[in-house]
């Protein structure tokens, strides 16, 4: 009995040594969107850095924002859309970032760069470019055109879906109507609230996640989504079709960003710095079916990746695609009138 108490007490004080060693590894907190992140990568950085990485997920930029201002803290890197981030930086909420730090932002292609609102990657770096496609799949829809004007089709009636998203769903009536989807017209923004109330008509729901699934599953027949979370779910089902709608549509960044209220700085840099090495974000280019704006990268992907008209989109398409940009204090305009239309008004 003795030695059978030894025996516990000693794997408890070795047990207590092991948790002791293990609360001594840095943490580092992610927030960002979900399934963002090659969990392979993750363990990776973890071993490589001897600390560990805890993420936890949202499904808006809006979502992100308020539940940060609404006192949350604890996160040491963000990745909101370029949008979100001006807004963000803009009421202080982020950290300048230390170049020193990050060697590998040389990798950052400068074309998309051009496009970026921090072009110097002052407090951002671009982490995947996104364009707001139309998916549909295509033995169930006949007679697809690639226009926004396919949400009109009343014979889909209650099998599409929109994104629950106000800047993205307003912006793809605006660029139906051949408006900018950043427009401050009234009569135009007025147009655009009939055009989308239209639209929910036919609509099973304003949605975020389920979308991708419900579409692989046949249970949604068109959707309106990420070019990303569309390629994803084509991997499962071969009959999703992915299109740019020909009037025009949304382009846009989620970008790598430190609040300022961050506790592990140098982990979060060195975490920024490990997503721009090459072979790690091409590995998440296929992982994730966003591209990771990394032009060195480019080259190690699979050839039928390269010639993937969504990720490398032909200029005729990048043409007539636009920036969601902040508006300051007319963002108001578009809320309100978000909430007219959820409202059914």
């Amino acid at each position: 009995m003795k030695k059978r108490v030894l025996e516990m007490v000693l794997a408890a004080a070795a047990l207590a040594v092991l948790v002791g060693c293990a609360e001594k590894k840095p943490v580092l907190h992610i927030y960002t969107w979900s399934d963002y992140v090659k969990p392979e990568l993750v363990t990776r950085f973890e071993t490589e850095n001897n600390c560990r990485v805890v993420i936890d997920t949202y499904d808006s930029n809006e979502a992100m924002y308020a539940k940060l201002k609404a006192g949350a803290t604890g996160y040491d890197l963000l990745f909101p859309s370029s949008y979100m981030v001006k807004i963000m930086n803009d009421q202080n909420m982020l950290r300048k970032l230390d170049p020193a730090q990050l060697p590998n932002l040389a990798n950052i292609d400068p074309d998309y760069l051009a496009m970026a609102f921090d072009k110097t990657m002052e407090h951002s770096v671009p982490y995947t470019v996104t364009i707001t496609c139309l998916g549909y799949l295509d033995g169930k829809v006949k007679d697809f055109t690639p226009s926004w004007g396919m949400l009109d089709r009343e014979d889909l009636r209650n099998r599409m879906t929109m994104l629950n998203d106000h800047r993205e769903t307003i912006g793809a009536a605006l660029k139906f109507l051949g408006y900018s989807l950043n427009t401050l017209d009234d009569q135009q923004l007025a147009e655009a609230k009939d055009v989308v109330l239209r639209w929910k008509k036919n609509l099973a729901k304003f949605e975020n996640e389920q979308y991708k699934t419900g579409l692989a599953s046949g249970e949604f027949l068109l959707t309106h989504g990420y070019s990303g979370d569309l390629m994803l779910v084509q991997s499962e089902n071969e009959d999703i079709q992915i299109a740019v709608p020909q009037e025009g549509s949304a382009l846009s960044f989620d970008d790598m960003v430190i609040p300022t209220d961050a506790r592990q700085v140098e982990l979060a840099h060195k975490f920024i710095n490990f997503i721009l090495d090459p072979a790690v974000a091409a590995e998440l280019t296929e992982y994730i079916y966003f591209l990771c704006p990394n032009r060195p990268s480019y080259s190690l992907l699979p050839p039928e990746i390269q010639a993937d008209p969504i990720l490398f989109p032909p200029p005729e398409v990048i043409a007539k695609l636009e920036m969601i940009g902040d508006l300051g204090e007319n963002n108001v305009k578009y809320t309100k009138l978000w909430d007219a239309i959820k409202a059914g008004e």
